[in-house]
């Protein structure tokens, strides 16, 4: 017999605000005990130090996790020039100086070339793994984790302002793997110095904004208000950028049990099925047939 799972059928987003010092995995098992939710997962790892907007998904919303992942992202992130440390953040141990600082004249003659697509190489001390290990743990034990370039898109980066000679502020607007803290280190090197990340905050992945977002420990204070823990937001709150598609009762029972549908005339792609309000499916559209790739089981609105 099938062991039944433990918690409560919740589904929907709820957007954290991480506090520093926390790891994503923590913010899981609050968020867990706060909702009793059933299942949980989240939209995207925030290092232990850094803050700001960590999407958690609950029940049927884990399907929609990749959409999430995959979404456009953007942090504010303060790089202290002068210092290189061994984890491209105030964590880490200093292991380059500099004397040289970067003035806004330079900074703004350098930031075009990190626009783009561009070549990146992640810190040692990431959750990448390599043979099976994560490189941080590579890295503590004080082998070199064999870590390969990879490319990132960044989208738009602005120099917010300089507070002082050893610490710059900028906006960071990228995509998917993006390391933040590789960026700070390979922009210092450009400048002719070191850096890295004194402070990082994210503000918006994909749809969800800081504006949506609730601080962890407060999660417990909601309770079983309705809607349910108050800071819920629905499942397709993800899928904003995906078309909807509206469907018959009969083709969303069809859709429902895996079958496909045809749809004549209607442009290839992705697509959010709906049938009335309600979320039925996501699908892929190919010559005229609709066929489902995530079928959700929702309460009908």
């Amino acid at each position: 017999m099938a062991r039944k799972r433990r918690g409560l059928k919740v589904d929907g987003w709820i957007i954290v605000d991480k506090p520093r010092g926390m790891t994503s995995t923590q913010a899981i098992g609050k968020t867990r005990r706060a909702t009793q939710a059933a299942k949980l997962g989240h939209g995207g790892t925030l290092d232990p130090e850094a803050t700001g907007v960590l999407p958690m998904a609950l029940g049927e919303a884990t399907k929609t996790i990749p959409y999430c992942q995959d979404a456009t992202k953007v942090y504010e992130v303060t790089v202290r020039w002068g210092q290189a440390t061994a984890t491209d953040d105030a964590e880490g141990e200093v292991i380059e100086t500099s004397d040289h600082r970067p003035d806004a004249t330079a900074i703004a003659e350098t930031l075009p070339a990190f626009i783009g697509t561009i070549s990146q190489m992640p810190p040692l001390f990431s959750a990448l793994k390599v043979e099976g290990q994560r490189a941080y743990d590579l890295a503590r034990r004080g082998e070199t984790p064999d870590l390969k370039p990879r490319d990132v898109r960044i989208e738009a980066i602005s120099h917010c302002d300089s507070p002082d000679a050893d610490h710059s502020r900028f906006e960071v607007t990228c995509g998917k793997g993006t390391y933040i803290r590789s960026l700070a280190r390979d922009l210092a090197v450009a400048l002719r110095t070191d850096g890295h990340v004194a402070d990082l905050r994210r503000t918006r992945v994909g749809p969800f904004t800081e504006s949506m977002a609730i601080c962890v420990d407060k999660l417990a204070e909601y309770g079983n208000e309705t809607p349910p823990f108050g800071a819920l937001l629905p499942v397709e709150t993800a899928l904003d950028d995906i078309p909807a598609f509206a469907v018959t009762e009969t083709q969303a029972s069809l859709l429902r049990q895996g079958q496909t549908v045809e749809v004549p005339e209607t442009s290839n792609g992705t697509v959010q099925v709906r049938h009335d309000r309600n979320l039925v499916a996501l699908g892929e559209v190919e010559e005229g047939i609709l066929r489902p790739v995530r079928v959700f089981n929702l309460m009908e609105k």
